[in-house]
């Protein structure tokens, strides 16, 4: 039977190569003169508090290192793999190991890649900091990011469905959406997100047919996706799956996944011949992943 392979992007890297979770502290109680749910001011903090290690822990952590100045409680499994494999994800680090590997040699090779893995904890950490920063409040006036330029949100029930304006002025441009001003945020994030996925099928399918003419490559079909984790999807029987969330990036590096994913149609693994493929349709490849990595998208 053929067996289907199978590429993937991913928002995160991996590499491949029993503590209990610490108690958080007690917040401060408030003292007799402060009636409850009065603002306080935050006292400074103190040196000891300021020279506490960093802490990095997994939300279903079951073994921890210290590395460097750093505490970083991880999520451990075995599994069915040949070697020890480090992933660093919004959740934090997780490191897999095959079933024979003794715990001595986790730890041993967990403190070996101690700079790659602040570095990326590190990253991850700044990410989602960004991300939340860019949180939407879904309300008239909301402003979310549609092919790298800001739209604005305007509840409009005169119009049917929803509508960008084509006017010639500067952005940010207007999104016109056939929902009264009284429309639960739900309601407006449902609509505008129904929106970007009819956009988002319309670019793909534009850039796919271009990029496959001119790689030689046939694709089959595009499926649309929400992975938390992956841009993209290649399938050795020619279907394509794309987050839809791309259609907020401006469109080299929507270019950039689209080429990414058909050259694995020729090449399906990551090795400079994959890479050569990639570069000969997107040459700045390399930068726009980069872009790809660094900037933050809205929460939906």
């Amino acid at each position: 039977m053929h067996r289907l392979l199978q590429l993937t992007l991913d928002f995160f890297e991996s590499v491949a190569i029993d503590p209990a979770p610490a108690q958080p502290k007690e917040p401060p109680r408030p003292s007799r003169d402060e009636p409850p749910g009065v603002a306080r001011t935050t006292p400074e903090p103190r040196l000891d508090e300021l020279l506490q290690p960093a802490c990095f822990r997994h939300p279903r952590a079951n073994r921890e290192a210290i590395l460097g100045d750093s505490i970083v409680a991880f999520e451990f499994k075995r599994g069915r793999r040949r070697n020890i494999g480090f992933s660093v994800g919004p959740e934090g680090l997780t490191v897999s190991a095959p079933k024979w590997v003794p715990l001595y040699e986790v730890d041993a090779a967990v403190r070996s890649k101690t700079p790659w893995i602040l570095k990326k904890l590190g990253d991850s950490q700044e990410r989602q900091r960004r991300i939340e920063a860019n949180r939407i409040e879904w309300r008239d006036g909301a402003r979310f990011p549609f092919l790298g330029e800001a739209v604005d949100v305007t509840l409009d029930a005169t119009v049917t469905g929803a509508q960008l304006d084509t006017g010639a002025g500067g952005p940010p441009r207007l999104l016109r959406v056939s929902l009264p001003q009284r429309a639960e945020p739900e309601q407006i994030r449902d609509a505008v997100q129904s929106w970007l996925m009819k956009q988002a099928r319309h670019v793909f399918e534009g850039r796919l047919d271009h990029f496959a003419a001119q790689l030689g490559v046939s694709w089959r079909k595009l499926a649309l996706s929400n992975a938390g984790t992956r841009w993209g999807t290649a399938h050795s029987d020619g279907t394509i799956r794309l987050n839809w969330r791309l259609i907020h990036f401006r469109m080299p590096v929507i270019d950039y996944v689209v080429a990414h994913e058909l050259a694995h149609l020729r090449v399906m693994d990551h090795s400079p011949k994959f890479w050569d493929t990639v570069a000969r349709v997107v040459p700045d490849y390399a930068e726009l992943r980069g872009q790809l990595k660094d900037e933050s998208l809205p929460p939906w």
